[in-house]
């Protein structure tokens, strides 16, 4: 596995987020009470944008549907719904991150 520099630690503070390019893929940076997160940014359902939802603590809410997503796993942890219509939706991939003095590293295969 190879770590990749994306940001600094500076730059994503306590409770917020930051989308970040890397090797062809989008993905979701977050820092939950200091501890930083990597997580596809592509809802698994209809590709909405995770980095236009919202973050509570340590989940994230698709704007398009509702489903929630747990941003240090990338797990669902609420289902969509459309309408009156639930969603069934997929879990999303999360990759390993590290620190290294103030660097952010996010691990890619």
């Amino acid at each position: 596995m190879q770590y990749i520099k994306v940001a600094q630690t500076d730059e994503v503070k306590p409770g917020e987020k930051k989308k970040i390019s890397l090797n062809n893929k989008v993905l979701l940076l977050t820092n939950v009470q200091g501890t930083y997160y990597a997580i596809d940014n592509k809802c698994p359902h209809m590709g909405g944008s995770l980095y236009e939802g919202k973050l509570d603590g340590g989940t994230i809410t698709c704007p398009k549907h509702g489903s929630v997503f747990d941003v240090r796993t990338g797990k669902v942890v609420k289902n969509g719904k459309i309408v009156f219509i639930n969603l069934k939706v997929n879990d999303t991939k999360a990759y390993p991150v590290k620190i290294e003095g103030t660097d952010i590293l996010i691990g890619m295969e």
